[in-house]
């Protein structure tokens, strides 16, 4: 226990607290356990600081103009680009007549045999004439997506009131569950925990989730103005919660929306970090701190066209941030001089696109779409039941022959890749295979990486080092009783207190190997403690990994020069025994530990890597994952897969019992 004490010595002291940088400093005593939390929010805070500054100085309109398409370029490139235009391939497969409104079921296809379900809410009757301007309407995540009462009655309400309203399901929902049991159940139930397990695959091959939601909602827009009952240049978007951060994206980057209302969703990251901690895959996008991308930035990508930010007083989505978003926001857009198109309806509420707020984004569509500013009231509605609306025959449009799920294209994308990263490899040698490897994870060089720094305690078998992460990394230094025949770098995934029992390593020491077993960022005593994301099944560090993600980098990234700083630390004697190191690393430390050993071959010997993950393509074919968020490095199966490393290091890596995404033994 002694270590723990160590530890607690340097851990357990005042620190700046990391709320928000608009706040006044305020200290507090941080545990063990949210120490990683602590240094990243302390890095993202900075970059919004970076950020805030940037928008001040930001005033003359083409600057803003130039910033605007800036920031979309990042904005498309960091969620991979989008593919082609193919042939949507509509089909109206049911009507259902309802008082004051026509309900048409539809299925299109965004990519080839990549199936959308929607259904189509038309006016009905004399009072209103074709073609009527149209609203898109992106859902929240509800399990059964568009069915959902208040994401209906949203598109009800315009109806009445002459627009027409496209509602369409997001993938992992409704009619759109991705991946199917014998019987047809799902077999990923929480539209969240699905987001996330395709976003893990997305993340791999430089995608993201948000790609295959704006993308089906693009083609979306493209079915609206397909048809002469629409007019196209007449288009809206409007969405809650999940279907918030829908429309945020589509408003910002598809010009053709006229009028956008998000509902439930923009706050700011400065307190969205700092209360309830970022959301699914799709409300991530790879280095948007870095790039200066906050929530305000939505709507101000898309400056002065109107937009209104329906917003909830009780929201976990903060409402502070909301209101900081929307005084950003109305700012640039009194500079364009039409401060009038953009506004804020508050809800004093819990969140959820409740009547009122359903109400004040129907009256902004007919102000802005039809020309029409009126007090619009919502009916008593008749909905749909979720038969009803069903668009297939079976309620699931994997069911459809042919079918493909955003899984079968992220595989897809990851073989195209393989043939990709062949060629590279093929053409380059060992030292640019490395330099290459170097800047996809993003981290300096091995002569800018310090050596860890070492604070000595009263037992010489206890230690706690620090690097540039900031945090400090509890180890234990066990020295054979012999003679002293090499070093080595322990990291068990288990932690140090654990790894001490481990026979792989007495057998080591037994051996004459002086080792150091050392906890690096989120492993041990600094392993998150309590549900840190949406579900257990992405491992404790995925909220840390995600804030990481967040800031263009990843816990890959940050172990991986933990390990170097060590090895540095450890080759410079500290051990009296001579360089070069042996590395041992387990589970989910195996891909920081084997990045670690291709990058240093001047520190590190040799590596034995036990249950180490046996390739990132084999986490995108086994679709569900066990704990792989931390192991994820956003595009780098665009330069290379894990087995690619081991081929570089040859006869000096050992693989014993490697495992697939879900930790299950392989050959």
């Amino acid at each position: 226990m002694f270590q723990r004490r160590l530890f607690a010595t340097i851990c357990l002291l005042t620190f700046p607290l990391v709320v928000s940088a608009d706040e006044p400093e305020q200290t507090a005593t941080i545990s063990p356990s949210e120490i990683v939390h602590h240094r990243l929010l302390a890095k993202s805070q900075a970059l919004l600081a970076q950020r805030r500054v940037a928008y001040e100085q930001r005033t003359n309109v083409d600057d803003i103009r130039k910033h605007q398409q800036k920031l979309k370029q990042y904005f498309v490139d960091a969620i991979g680009g989008f593919p082609e235009r193919t042939p949507l391939n509509p089909q109206q497969t049911g009507i259902v007549q309802r008082d004051g409104f026509r309900v048409e079921k539809t299925l299109y296809e965004s990519r080839p045999q990549h199936y959308v379900s929607g259904t189509l809410f038309l006016p009905h009757g004399d009072e209103f004439a074709a073609p009527y301007p149209a609203v898109l309407v992106v859902c929240g995540h509800s399990a059964n997506g568009k069915a959902y009462a208040g994401y209906q009655a949203s598109c009800a309400l315009l109806a009445v009131n002459g627009i027409a309203a496209f509602i369409i399901d997001p993938i992992c929902q409704g009619e759109r569950k991705q991946l199917l049991k014998s019987d047809g159940a799902p077999v990923i139930k929480s539209a969240t925990t699905g987001h996330t397990q395709v976003g893990i695959g997305a993340m791999l091959v430089g995608w993201n989730t948000a790609q295959y939601e704006i993308w089906d909602g693009m083609r979306g827009i493209d079915y609206l103005q397909s048809r002469p009952d629409i007019d196209g240049k007449k288009i809206g978007c409007m969405g809650n919660s999940g279907g918030g951060t829908q429309t945020s994206y589509l408003m910002a980057l598809d010009e053709r929306i006229v009028a956008a209302a998000p509902s439930c969703y923009i706050t700011s990251f400065e307190r969205l970090l700092a209360t309830i901690g970022p959301q699914d895959a799709e409300q991530n996008i790879f280095g948007q701190l870095a790039a200066g991308m906050n929530h305000a930035d939505y709507v101000i990508m898309r400056a002065p066209r109107p937009t209104l930010l329906c917003t909830a007083t009780k929201d976990f989505f903060d409402i502070g941030g909301s209101w900081d978003a929307f005084r950003e926001a109305k700012r640039v857009y009194m500079r364009f001089g039409f401060g009038e198109r953009v506004d804020l309806a508050e809800n004093d509420d819990t969140h959820g696109f409740k009547k009122p707020l359903r109400e004040a984004a129907a009256r902004w569509m007919l102000r802005w779409l039809a020309g029409s500013d009126v007090a619009v009231t919502e009916p008593e509605l008749k909905l749909l039941s979720d038969e009803e609306i069903w668009s297939t025959p079976e309620g699931q449009v994997m069911l459809l022959p042919g079918a493909r799920s955003a899984f079968d294209l992220n595989l897809e994308e990851a073989q195209r890749l393989a043939g990709e990263r062949e060629k590279k490899w093929s053409n380059e040698t060992a030292i640019q295979s490395r330099e290459r490897i170097r800047k996809t994870l993003g981290i300096p060089a091995l002569t800018e990486i310090a050596a860890a720094s070492r604070r000595e305690s009263e037992q010489k078998t206890d230690v706690v080092l620090t690097t540039a992460s900031g945090v400090p990394l509890l180890g234990k230094w066990l020295r054979p009783d012999g003679e002293l025949k090499g070093t080595t770098l322990y990291l068990h995934a288990a932690g140090a207190d654990k790894a001490v029992d481990d026979g792989n390593l007495k057998a080591l020491v037994e051996s004459g190997q002086s080792v150091l077993v050392i906890d690096v960022s989120g492993i041990g005593v600094t392993e998150p403690q309590g549900r840190r994301w949406y579900s257990d099944v992405f491992g404790s560090s995925a909220g840390n990994a995600v804030v990481a993600y967040l800031c263009g980098t990843s816990m890959v990234a940050q172990r991986t020069e933990e390990i170097l700083a060590t090895a540095k630390l450890l080759a410079a004697g500290e051990s009296n025994a001579s360089a070069p190191i042996s590395l041992v690393a387990t589970d989910e430390l195996c891909v920081p530990a084997l990045h670690a050993a291709v990058l240093a071959p001047e520190l590190i010997k040799e590596v034995k890597l036990i249950r180490p993950l046996i390739s990132w393509t084999e986490v995108i074919r086994g679709k569900v994952t066990s704990n792989q968020v931390v192991n994820a490095v956003h595009g780098v199966l665009r330069e290379y897969d894990l087995p690619d490393l081991v081929t570089l290091l040859g006869d000096l890596a050992t693989i014993v019992e490697p495992v697939d995404g879900q930790g299950k033994p392989v050959d």
